[in-house]
């Protein structure tokens, strides 16, 4: 029984803006891909609860829809609480009672601060190119403010890589570096799997998954990924 105790699992509830009469689906980021837990209901004012005993330390998503979710990365006991909007939950949410989802949410937060800055550098560019085609200015103008975005876009691309290679960095040996290391900016991976360096970074994680938990599927799982990925940077 007191065995047991060490795998009494954890428990989501909270309340979203716009969740009345909705339900929420939880699944886990397994090491060979994502497996459905469970949907949860929520009520006439929004709020849900659940709890669900996992069979080792993992990270969950938590969906509103397809595109729309969050990770969590519980531990055993930790009573976990999620607000935010509905409909836009992966930019509206908070937690608390988790340190390591805690984690997730700031590297979620710079994530969506760079996304702001790619949807103004949009929209901008979209807003000079209709002042181009309605003759009210000329193509030079559109070359030098190309220049411009071209330049934020690159300045802003090097802060979220600095901030995920930091991020991994002081985070060594948490699931979270799993996540940092295949964040996206715009479609593209902040560590390049095809960089021969990028390796450096697989290393780092890897070597802190291996000493704070060795025998988690994931590290196992990472460990033949890291192999792979030097087996393939040494044939390029």
């Amino acid at each position: 029984m007191f065995a047991g105790c060490k795998h009494d699992g954890f428990t989501i509830s909270g309340t979203l803006e716009g969740g009345a009469g909705k339900s929420l689906w939880l699944e886990e980021l397994t090491p060979e891909g994502t497996l459905f837990i469970d949907s949860i209901p929520m009520d006439s004012k929004g709020r849900f609860k659940f709890s669900y005993k996992m069979p080792y330390r993992s990270l969950y998503n938590l969906h509103t829809s397809d595109n729309n979710y969050v990770v969590l990365l519980p531990d055993n006991g930790e009573k976990i609480k999620v607000g935010g909007d509905y409909q836009n939950l992966s930019l509206t949410y908070t937690v608390s009672g988790s340190p390591e989802s805690i984690l997730l949410w700031q590297l979620q937060q710079f994530t969506n601060d760079g996304g702001k800055v790619l949807n103004e550098l949009v929209d901008t560019t979209l807003y000079y190119q209709h002042l181009l085609d309605e003759g009210k200015i000329d193509i030079e103008v559109v070359y030098d403010k190309k220049d411009e975005t071209d330049s934020i876009y690159r300045i802003t691309f090097l802060e979220q890589q600095d901030y995920v290679c930091r991020f991994i960095e002081e985070n060594r040996g948490s699931l979270s570096t799993l996540i940092a290391l295949y964040k996206p900016f715009n479609n593209r991976l902040l560590i390049d799997t095809r960089d021969p360096n990028s390796i450096e970074w697989y290393d780092i994680v890897l070597e802190g998954l291996e000493e704070s938990m060795p025998d988690n599927p994931h590290t196992i799982h990472f460990k033949n990924t890291v192999e792979h990925q030097r087996s393939a940077l040494t044939r390029q």
